[in-house]
């Protein structure tokens, strides 16, 4: 515990702070699900350093400067930017790993059908984003439903569509840029456009009426 008094005279009230209090305060920050994503381990120990540098200067601060509530103030402050950079950095990283892709499917089973008349509701009415989206998930989702591949939730579309690609070699590089655009699109910011959803009709299209290649590492088991 460490006190002293605010004013010049020595006559006002002393300002009593907590190290322990202190660093628990910053123990529930850093205890957060977004630290926890990021190698918690590492983040914990460096802040635990910093802390212990930190309090033990906010200490030294008291005992021996004068005014030291002022130093005090400004530490405290350093600790809250400190928190506030490696919040917004994490968050960022969080970000960025996102681009790189998600999931296809969200957790309401549709059937290929369903996805189609989707993607053509979505055009009709210029939704190009969600007319790509739902196109690619009818593409995968009959390959589902006519047991090329095998159903896999979680999967990404990058992970769909290469294992499409292995049934049917000959579309492997439409297939890659399908999944290229259905990212970019989900989680990369980018806008469709009609001619991103004409593609992706047309590569359903093809799927369909394309003899699958049952000899290879992507056959279902």
């Amino acid at each position: 515990m460490i006190s002293f008094a605010m004013t010049g005279d020595g006559d006002g009230p002393p300002l009593t702070i907590d190290r322990e209090a202190a660093r628990e305060a910053a123990e529930r920050e850093l205890s957060q699900q977004i630290y926890a994503e990021h190698e918690p381990g590492l983040v914990r120990r460096v802040f635990n350093w910093v802390l212990d540098q930190i309090f033990g200067a906010l200490e030294s601060v008291a005992f021996h400067a004068p005014g030291g509530w002022l130093g005090i103030l400004i530490l405290t402050l350093v600790v809250i930017g400190l928190l506030i950079a490696l919040r917004l950095r994490l968050g960022a990283l969080r970000t960025a790993r996102s681009a790189t892709g998600g999931t296809l499917f969200d957790n309401r089973p549709r059937t290929a059908a369903e996805h189609r008349a989707d993607a053509a509701r979505h055009a009709q009415l210029g939704r190009w984003d969600q007319a790509v989206q739902e196109q690619l998930r009818a593409l995968i989702r009959s390959l589902e439903e006519r047991a090329l591949l095998d159903p896999r939730p979680g999967r990404t579309a990058n992970e769909a569509t290469a294992d499409a690609a292995r049934v049917m070699p000959a579309l492997a590089t439409r297939l890659r840029a399908a999944a290229t655009t259905f990212d970019a699109v989900t989680y990369g910011g980018t806008h469709a456009t009609p001619t991103d959803h004409h593609e992706l009709r047309d590569l359903d299209e093809t799927v369909l009426r394309t003899k699958p290649d049952l000899t290879g590492a992507g056959a279902p088991r």
